[in-house]
């Protein structure tokens, strides 16, 4: 089985694991970070959302084997980002079943680091996560209080 060294939240960390594994059972099941939640497991739900090289991505749609050098950030290693949206989630009542909550708010985290200022089109292009709950309408509040800094 290959050895893959992988950056996680800006700690360097080594894990076998087949080429094909999604990263998301890599996180949760080699690296112990459960955070970053299954939800479909074709990308659809995005509950999923890990950053990869800065960017969102569908970390149950990315093999282990094409991580390579990228850093990977999940819920846990946001930092004073996830924080400030995380305050701005609870101002706003924004969960309710919470469990898509960290790929929320890790695709709002990306969303806000390529438009601090976002319009509310801007935060519907660059939202494709589901909430069963349909917190939409809160969530999109949410993303505008942590671009305001309040």
């Amino acid at each position: 089985m290959p050895r893959y060294r992988l950056n996680i939240n800006g700690a360097p960390r080594e894990v076998d694991a087949p080429a094909d594994m999604p990263l998301l059972w890599v996180l949760r099941d080699l690296v112990g970070l459960r955070g970053t939640k299954y939800g479909c497991g074709e990308g659809l739900c995005r509950a999923c959302t890990v950053h990869l090289g800065g960017k969102a991505a569908a970390s149950c749609q990315v093999p282990v084997g094409e991580v390579g050098a990228r850093p990977v950030t999940t819920i846990e290693g946001l930092g004073e980002a996830g924080a400030a949206l995380e305050r701005a989630w609870i101002a706003e009542e924004v969960p309710q079943c919470g469990y898509c909550q960290p790929g929320q708010i890790m695709a709002a985290a990306a969303l806000l680091r390529a438009k601090p200022r976002p319009t509310d089109a801007d935060i519907d292009a660059g939202m494709p996560n589901i909430c069963r709950c349909a917190t939409y309408v809160r969530i999109k509040r949410a993303i505008h209080r942590a671009a305001e800094g309040k």
